[in-house]
């Protein structure tokens, strides 16, 4: 899959994001498109912080990659809705599980992301934005789908969706959908068969100590 995905993840608004992203923009006024709801400014909101902290920070956070890891961690908590995400990635494995061992697997995963691929964050080139679309419910009242489309100099647009659910008065991340592939069903599906064989926390466990990986692509280029 392609690794603007994991990109919007990490940046939590994209992360990842997930890495291209520098600014983030509302859309031009046009009278097909609605003005963002507070899910949607939180998007737009979360992105402008996360990359304007990236670009600006870009030096420091070059030569302390604790504080680059300090910093995402601290927006994906803010922005994302892990643990919730974490349970829609383990599927029928997490019926019953304990919510400690469901924050375990959240935070072993997005750990191991972040080793192997939030340096990436940092050497991205150019200036691309995103453009707000337009919003839609979720089946069953589960919240909100915010569509974007990232826009790149010399490139082709991406169709960027995030589904969100209000969490104590704040809108929160916990999916997102690059070309409509999906973080959580990725990651479910690669987990599936691990989880078959091993408990939550063994599985866990692997990702801390790197013998196993959250891998939905290839690492992310600058380019």
């Amino acid at each position: 899959m392609k690794v603007k995905l994991l990109t919007a993840v990490l940046a939590s608004a994209l992360l990842a994001t997930t890495p291209s992203l520098v600014l983030a923009q509302a859309a031009r006024p046009a009278a097909t498109a609605a003005q963002p709801s507070p899910a949607g400014r939180a998007v737009l909101d979360a992105s402008s912080r996360i990359l304007s902290t990236l670009e600006s920070r870009r030096a420091e956070f070059r030569g302390n990659p604790a504080a680059l890891r300090g910093f995402i961690d601290g927006e994906l908590s803010r922005t994302f809705d892990r643990d919730y995400a974490a349970r829609l990635v383990l599927g029928i494995h997490g019926r019953g599980a304990s919510d400690a061992d469901v924050k375990l697997f959240a935070d072993a995963m997005a750990d191991n992301l972040m080793s192997r691929y939030g340096s990436a964050l940092l050497e991205i080139q150019g200036k691309p934005s995103f453009r707000y679309k337009g919003e839609a419910p979720l089946p069953g009242n589960r919240g909100v789908k915010v569509s974007t489309e990232l826009v790149r100099s010399g490139s082709e647009t991406t169709p960027v969706e995030y589904l969100m659910r209000n969490v104590g008065g704040q809108w929160k991340i916990f999916d997102v959908m690059i070309e409509g592939i999906s973080y959580v069903q990725t990651f479910k599906n690669q987990f599936d068969a691990p989880l078959r064989q091993k408990s939550i926390k063994q599985v866990a466990t692997e990702l801390r100590n790197g013998s196993m990986q959250a891998a939905p692509g290839p690492a992310p280029r600058g380019k």
